[in-house]
């Protein structure tokens, strides 16, 4: 009777493995489980035509004047927010009264949650990445276009889910507000597990709307299964601080369904197949001014150099 129970248990674990979708760092069956590479074998979508994450190539992004500023609400507003490990990732809840309007798509969006992509040991692991750069970090806040009340209704709209995409760079400073989420992701070390960040406001994490005007904007998908292709999504140009120290404690905090830390969860760049990124003006020309000024100080120091 034990023998037996032990070989079903074996085969629910073994099922539970090769059925569920990991990540490329994951190894905890004897049967591999289903890394990025192989997601579209039981996410059919996940092999479609416009998949996320992209490597944005700045030199071939297309100037659009049309994409206006952010008007963001809510985010100032003080919440007590539930954060869940759901087995490949950390998820923040957020209440609809955050929201956001304008950025050049239809109508109003609510929010419904934000997660962290990171690297590990050292490693960067952002999804997105600029010029093949890859950064550090990378948070994804997840919008749905009102009046869907969820993201499998919101999937049938080509616009249907905004996600709003922020870059962290290394500082040496810590970020003054992020040891509040990490300390929040140590006690949801384990598949399921929930607990509250009291008092937390959003506009402690990002800029306010008028400081986000320059970024990119594109048509993609989810970047976990099934892989949804009504994402428009928002790369902002601006990236947001974390130090080493908080960047080492985030790759400490959780575990993957398998029970191995969570580390390296991001899935790799996609291909463009035909798709244009578009810049917004103010971005660009930012982008352009500082591009510029190196220029001058380069040949103000050449030719003073060949002054002497």
């Amino acid at each position: 009777m034990g023998f037996s129970l032990y070989l079903l248990t074996l085969h629910l674990l073994l099922s539970r493995c090769t059925a569920n979708w990991c990540y490329q760092n994951q190894n905890a069956c004897d049967e591999p489980c289903r890394d990025p590479n192989h997601w579209a074998t039981q996410f059919p979508k996940c092999g479609g035509l416009r998949q996320s994450p992209i490597n944005i190539v700045t030199s071939k992004v297309h100037i659009d004047i049309a994409l206006s500023p952010f008007n963001f609400i809510g985010h100032t507003d003080t919440i007590n927010m539930t954060v869940e490990n759901k087995g490949h990732s950390a998820h923040f809840a957020l209440p609809p009264s955050v929201r956001f309007i304008g950025g050049a798509l239809p109508g109003h969006y609510r929010a419904a949650q934000f997660h962290l992509h990171w690297g590990g040991n050292g490693r960067p692991g952002s999804e997105h990445t600029i010029d093949g750069e890859r950064f550090p970090m990378e948070m994804h806040i997840v919008h749905i276009k009102e009046p869907y009340s969820s993201l499998a209704e919101a999937e049938h709209d080509t616009a249907g889910i905004a996600l709003l995409a922020f870059l962290f760079e290394e500082t040496a400073d810590d970020h003054p507000h992020l040891d509040t989420v990490i300390d929040a992701l140590g006690r949801v070390q384990n598949n399921g597990s929930i607990t509250v960040i009291p008092n937390f406001r959003l506009s402690d994490i990002i800029p306010a709307a008028k400081d986000l005007q320059g970024y990119y904007r594109y048509v993609g998908s989810m970047t976990t299964p099934g892989c949804e292709q009504a994402v428009a999504w928002t790369v902002f140009h601006r990236k947001l601080a974390i130090s080493s120290r908080q960047l080492d404690a985030i790759v400490k905090q959780c575990r993957f369904w398998t029970g191995q830390p969570m580390t390296d969860i991001f899935r790799p760049t996609q291909p463009l197949d035909g798709r244009i990124v578009y810049s917004s003006k103010s971005g660009t020309a930012q982008t352009t001014a500082t591009h510029f000024w190196c220029l001058f100080l380069s040949f103000v120091t050449v030719t003073l150099g060949l002054a002497h």
